[in-house]
């Protein structure tokens, strides 16, 4: 056994590019539906544990889909903003916990979610090193966040502009790194944490600047009427909340009007949880009340049918493969007749003659499975961030 093992890998070592492209071939055949099933595997676990995680997700009617995976995921949608009013009517009808999410700008890429310290308790979040947000301008960051750029707490974060074109939008602020939470193995340790004045200062509701008195140049004064000065816009604005600053910064309008991306309702038990449901089933009502289970239920069904339409493409291209090797062998059979007969005419027998290509064609597909496994192996370490890209794109 040992003779035709090593007349085999020397035939294979002699004929290089004839092996290198029957792996590949096998390899992609077998890598195909194998990385499919596992990324379909991966998705329905990491929804369905982050919806059962999120018991109500309330937002403005449109899209449920893009309110949960934004509620859920932080990821980017054209969704219009609700109110801090809403916030409040649900905190008043004592059915449940409101946490509000103001999820609209990016830090270096990665989602700035504005909203209360309920929602660290809720997601059982706890910061790792430093500690959590204290005033204006503070941020948590996630676990992944603070890796990938090299931030601890005393550093500092600037926010993304919405579009660097754009002179008159919101000003990027210079946030203060205070914590980093402990890696959760969530869509958490992609984002950064603020409060919800904090994200509103970025939306540029809310800013800072330097006193307007009498002593204020006039290049800087709108109108001055007995005691009050009115400043215009050409008055420099604070883009880092500081000690020193802080009590400069103040919004303007009522609060209540002010906006909020979606919110996670956390009934106080299943009866309130059936009242919240009727009090905003119905038309009149501004906001819709979702179960997350369910859009994800719904997600998945769609996501099964696309992946049966895969199933057969790869049993076909698997067909096309499998007929290809054999194709291959017959061919190469006939073109090594004469080698054979050489061999028959040295001493070996007819079944020493099929053991070496059988041994052949194992070969291959041992070398074919092991690539599969080391491929698999690696992909499946990043798989879960790729996904998570894709899912928050």
């Amino acid at each position: 056994m040992n003779g035709i093992l090593r007349l085999t890998l020397r035939y294979l070592a002699y004929n290089k590019l004839k092996t290198i492209t029957l792996i590949l071939c096998v390899t992609l055949a077998v890598l195909l539906p194998v990385l499919l099933q596992f990324a379909v595997s991966w998705f329905e676990q990491d929804l369905h544990s982050r919806a059962n995680a999120t018991p109500l997700v309330a937002g403005v009617k449109g899209s449920r889909f893009d309110l949960a995976l934004q509620s859920m995921y932080f990821s980017r949608a054209d969704l219009e903003p609700t109110n801090l009013q809403a916030v409040e009517t649900i905190q008043e009808s004592g059915y449940a916990l409101p946490i509000p999410l103001a999820v609209r700008f990016t830090a270096q890429g990665a989602p700035i979610v504005g909203t209360t310290l309920d929602y660290f308790e809720f997601r059982k979040l706890d910061v790792g090193s430093g500690t959590n947000l204290k005033r204006l301008g503070d941020c948590v960051l996630g676990a992944s966040v603070a890796e990938r750029l090299q931030l601890k707490p005393g550093d500092r974060l600037m926010s993304d502009p919405l579009n660097v074109f754009d002179l008159s939008g919101n000003y990027p602020l210079k946030m203060r790194v205070v914590g980093v939470l402990e890696r959760s193995h969530s869509p958490d340790d992609e984002a950064v944490f603020v409060d919800l004045k904090t994200e509103w200062i970025i939306s540029g509701i809310g800013h800072g600047h330097q006193s307007i008195n009498a002593d204020t140049s006039k290049d800087l004064v709108l109108k001055q009427k007995d005691q009050q000065t009115v400043a215009n816009a050409a008055v420099p604005q604070f883009n880092e909340v500081t000690e020193e600053n802080l009590s400069s910064f103040h919004f303007h309008g009522d609060t209540t009007t002010f906006p909020v991306s979606s919110i996670i309702v956390v009934p106080h038990d299943e009866k309130s949880e059936v009242l919240l449901l009727g009090m905003y089933d119905s038309p009149k009502a501004d906001l819709q009340l979702i179960r997350p289970t369910e859009i994800v239920d719904e997600l998945l069904q769609m996501v099964f049918r696309v992946k049966q339409l895969f199933d057969l493409n790869t049993f076909l291209v698997s067909l096309s493969v499998g007929l290809l090797l054999v194709l291959v062998f017959t061919l190469s059979l006939r073109l090594r007749r004469r080698e054979r007969q050489t061999m028959f005419q040295l001493g070996c027998s007819r079944s020493v003659i099929w053991k070496l290509q059988l041994t052949e064609v194992l070969l291959i597909l041992v070398s074919s499975l092991v690539l599969v496994l080391c491929i698999t192996a690696v992909i499946r370490v990043y798989a879960e961030q790729l996904l998570r890209i894709w899912i928050i794109e």
